[in-house]
């Protein structure tokens, strides 16, 4: 009888059957692989993520003939996506004493399991199971986990199959919703959901209020000396209140306190996935982080990159780990290492699923792609640094006067640079001050009345939307980067920091007057407190679902149609309209040709025919930034190699003319 070890991808498979066996052959079957090793009767199947997934009836395909409430009243089918694996599988199954599970282990890992598991039981329904949980594809830790298996968890699984339902409901109304009332249809609907759209919502929101920010003027005094510069501690709203006590400014000022200690500076935390793609976002996109991430991960090179976990547990050899990296970071190393005793730094959250994000096999440089080895040695530098002595500050305060005015000024310098030598990613910024003494009387060289202006808040980055997203309970560590990408690949938004194309408003505006709760994160994080409590067996699936899906209809009745449909349509015109024809008035507009090529066109044609040439490749982004000189839209261009933008469309055409 046979043993049958299902993982969750076919290079984990791989990899795991080379672990546990010594004789191992790759079988195929159609383009599909598999592996068994005949001395011990065992067969491991790498699945391609979700082999199954959930879907609609087909006679609810018809967008426009479908009532949307009947979105919300039938049951979701099972549909097989991967045949050939799922036919090894039964094939197997069939002679099978027992099965592992050997997913990766978090609920997406779990229902993945689970699913194969049914497609296991559909031909050997009393068929012994098992499962195995793992932090990292190495030897050591996969012989520990095969050596002590526990039981399938059923209701983490359940708190996944929750969420997907739940997103499918969500999203498939919605979608439609919007869709069918704004006339986008096709290939050109307009993308909504449950996590999606309140995400999306904060980026609009925050272009609002940078849009209708008003600056105000105030006023700073500064005293330059020799070598340093000392800030008055006042900042003045009147031009008259700065200018009298500006006045009152001498020649001198006289020390009145100066202090100087040492500061120690606390390590960073370990990484846990929030932390991760909030640090790689400074590199590569979070979806493109997390996707390497995962390759590394399973190529055991990194611990599983999906955890909430800043601790790490006492079982990590740490000493071990890092002596190993010397061979790749020996100077590094050696500065955890030559400490007495090596205490790691903590974070706030301590799981017990997975251990923080931790190089878990050594890799040099010229073994991974650029991308890969740029995040391999984050994760390295990072648990590094999370090992190192702390930095060292020498920071030193002074306060002077002069003629009754107040100056403070402050300075630092790194005594002892500790985990910051390791942790390159993080700049130190040293400010002068020399050593002073009270009672000093020091020789102001100029004094400076600056006028500034307040500023807008600024937009959000990858890296500080992913913070809010989690602050706001808005998705998961293993969905925010999907959201985000989301995002991007809908033209709902583009550059980093984020801007919002002019459909994002007109989506998001229109849902705030007609269908609010869409937009807002409560209703989003209440449901993820609801899979929460699935996860922990408090709560079962289908009524978290079924309340879900009232939520939903409470949301479609309280729409006044009629309203919605008219201001999408006005805002997927005014998506359109890039700015006014030169040459008539009417509005240029977005359009394709017969042959599908795209270009701006006058609204008036065929009266009138001015056009200008667009870029035929790359998604388009029409930006609310518009050219001084024609009134027109500016237009950016996203490809695989990043952002170009385009500027003026007329500006571009008459410099291409004038160059040709």
């Amino acid at each position: 009888m046979s043993w049958l070890i299902i993982t969750e991808k076919d290079n984990t498979a791989r990899r795991i059957a080379s672990i546990l066996f010594r004789d191992v052959k790759t079988l195929n079957k159609g383009r599909v692989s598999y592996y068994h090793s005949p001395s011990n009767d065992a067969y491991v199947v790498g699945l391609k993520g979700h082999i199954v997934e959930l879907d609609f009836p087909k006679e609810l395909n018809d967008w426009s003939k479908t009532p949307l409430e009947k979105l919300l009243q039938v049951e979701l089918v099972k549909k097989t996506k991967e045949r050939t694996i799922s036919s090894i599988l039964k094939e197997i199954a069939k002679k099978a004493e027992r099965v592992t599970v050997a997913t990766d282990y978090d609920r997406e890992g779990e229902l993945i399991g689970v699913e194969a598991l049914e497609i296991v039981k559909s031909v050997n329904p009393n068929v012994k199971v098992d499962r195995v949980r793992y932090s990292s594809v190495t030897e050591k830790e996969i012989r520990a986990a095969f050596s002590k298996p526990v039981k399938v968890d059923f209701n983490l699984a359940n708190a996944a199959l929750a969420r997907q339902k739940i997103d499918l409901i969500w999203g498939a109304t919605l979608t439609r919703l919007i869709s069918i009332h704004s006339g986008r249809m096709g290939k050109d609907f307009l993308s909504v959901g449950r996590v999606q759209t309140p995400t999306l919502r904060l980026i609009v929101d925050r272009e609002i209020e940078i849009q209708n920010f008003k600056p105000e003027k105030y006023y700073e005094i500064f005293a330059e000396f020799e070598g340093f510069v000392a800030k008055h501690p006042k900042k003045y709203s009147s031009k008259e209140e700065a200018d009298k006590v500006f006045g009152k400014i001498g020649e001198t000022a006289e020390v009145k306190e100066f202090t100087r200690r040492s500061v120690e500076e606390s390590r960073p935390i370990p990484f846990n996935t929030t932390e991760f793609l909030r640090e790689a976002s400074k590199f590569v996109s979070p979806h493109k982080a997390m996707n390497i991430a995962e390759t590394l991960y399973m190529n055991g090179y990194i611990s599983y990159p999906r955890t909430d976990n800043t601790v790490y547990p006492s079982t990590i050899n740490l000493v071990e780990i890092v002596s190993a990296l010397s061979a790749v970071f020996p100077r590094e190393a050696e500065m955890v290492l030559s400490q007495e005793r090596i205490v790691p730094s903590r974070g706030r959250r301590e799981t017990r699923d997975h251990p923080p994000i931790y190089p878990t096999g050594i890799a040099r440089r010229g073994e991974l792609s650029k991308e890969e080895w740029t995040i391999y040695e984050l994760v390295v530098r990072r648990f590094l640094a999370t090992l190192a002595p702390k930095a060292v500050w020498d920071v030193r305060r002074a306060v002077l006067e002069s003629n009754g005015v107040k100056f403070n000024a402050s300075g630092r310098k790194l005594v002892d640079a500790g985990w910051r030598a390791i942790y390159i990613y993080s700049k130190a910024e040293e400010v002068e001050l020399p050593i002073l003494r009270r009672g000093d009387v020091l020789k102001i060289i100029k004094k400076r009345l600056e006028e500034k202006e307040t500023k807008p808040p600024g937009r959000y980055s990858a890296s500080s939307l992913i913070k809010m997203m989690e602050k706001l309970n808005l998705g998961t560590k293993s969905t925010r980067h999907e959201i985000i990408q989301k995002l991007i690949s809908r033209r709902y938004i583009h550059g980093n920091p984020f801007r919002p194309s002019e459909m994002a408003f007109s989506v998001i505006n229109v849902l705030k007057e007609s269908a609010e709760t869409i937009t807002l994160p409560d209703m989003t994080a209440k449901l993820e407190s609801e899979m929460d409590l699935i996860a922990e067996g408090k709560r079962r699936e289908p009524e978290v679902v079924d309340e879900s899906r009232k939520m939903l209809l409470q949301i479609l009745r309280a729409i006044d149609y009629g309203k919605l449909s008219k201001d999408l349509r006005e805002g997927v015109k005014k998506d359109k309209v890039v700015g006014k024809c030169p040459e008539c008035g009417g509005e240029l507009v977005v359009r394709k040709s017969k042959a599908k090529k795209r270009f701006i066109g006058c609204s008036n044609y065929p009266e009138c025919t001015f056009t200008l040439p667009l870029p035929q490749n790359g998604t388009l982004y029409v930006t609310s930034k518009t050219c001084k000189e024609h009134g027109i839209k500016e237009v950016k261009i996203r490809t695989k190699k990043g952002y170009w933008n385009l500027g003026c469309p007329y500006c571009n055409y008459l410099k291409w003319k004038d160059n040709s």
